[in-house]
């Protein structure tokens, strides 16, 4: 079992074929929650929760009844659990897209939930409908056990990002569509709508999810167009000049082809404050952002600690 303490190695190359899998694994979960759940702004009602171990659905209803749905990345299996304290378990391993949809399906059905999903990934190249793809079957517990260690350290800093923030923010949650944790502040302002674009999204979902002006900050694990795992922060609309704002630490820095800071994990892991690096690039672009677009932010921020603990 791997330790829960510190912050571990998490190289794309070494598990790439694993993140893919686990990709595809999170949307089959994610789009059941979807499918189950009633629509929430910003499509706050499909990301999964980061657990001590793994990722969660949350509690989905069908009807009167209940069940979830929980990755345990330490255990290696996804858990099925109803209201009636009946268990099924998927076990996690190399096995095929195909091989762990079928099987979460049938445990469903056996416990009475029957859910029909839209069985094509989103948010990727290439997709292939998950009953056909036997092309994504690896699993690397080791580094799947590190992935859920790295999730929960960023958890943990970005809890405390978000509660320094009296506007509206989001849950720090994990979006399945992106394969992305991350967290949401907005300015109350309405924003120019999205141009769209994303490849396997709807448009309309876009501009709804971008309807306010907002910062957004979060975790890529990496991937094929951009392999090195990093934290990132952006702003929709982007105000003028944040390319050129000056950001902390180091070596975060601006992306001109992705249009957001990056810092990559390796410097947070390395560092001998990994909380305070993170905190200080969080912070940094945030008011980077929150400076260049005039935010109100005598009135959305609060220092660390209870709002009112100086009325």
């Amino acid at each position: 079992m791997t330790s829960t303490l510190g912050w571990p190695k998490l190289g794309y190359e070494e598990w790439s074929e694993t993140v893919e899998t686990l990709h595809m694994w999170t949307q089959i979960v994610g789009k059941i929650r979807l499918e189950l759940t009633p629509w929430t702004n910003h499509s706050w009602h499909v990301p999964l929760y980061v657990t001590p171990s793994g990722l969660t659905s949350s509690t989905i209803h069908q009807r009167s009844r209940q069940f979830d749905l929980e990755f345990d990345f330490q255990g290696h299996e996804l858990t099925i659990r109803d209201g009636d304290g009946r268990r099924r378990s998927v076990a996690l391993r190399p096995r095929t897209v195909a091989s762990f949809y079928e099987e979460l399906r049938s445990h469903l059905e056996d416990l009475g939930f029957s859910v029909q999903i839209n069985e094509i990934p989103n948010e990727v190249a290439d997709p292939i409908r998950f009953p056909e793809d036997t092309v994504h079957a690896s699993y690397d517990a080791e580094a799947a056990a590190r992935f859920a260690q790295v999730l929960n350290q960023s958890v943990r800093v970005f809890s405390d990002f978000r509660a320094r923030f009296l506007g509206k923010c989001s849950p720090v949650h994990f979006f399945w569509g992106s394969f992305d944790l991350a967290v949401t502040r907005f300015s109350g302002r309405r924003a120019p709508p999205h141009p769209g674009g994303i490849p396997g999204l709807p448009d309309w979902v876009t501009r709804e999810a971008y309807s306010h002006e907002a910062y957004s900050c979060g975790l890529w694990p990496g991937g094929a167009a951009s392999p090195a795992p990093a934290y990132y922060a952006y702003a929709y609309p982007v105000p003028d000049g944040l390319s050129e704002a000056q950001v902390d630490p180091p070596q975060a820095f601006w992306s001109g082809d992705m249009g957001e800071f990056f810092l990559p994990y390796d410097a947070v892991r390395t560092a001998g404050d990994p909380d305070g690096v993170l905190m200080t690039f969080l912070e940094s672009t945030y008011q980077a952002v929150a400076q260049l677009a005039h935010w109100d932010r005598a009135a959305l921020e609060v220092p660390e600690g209870y709002p009112h603990a100086s009325a």
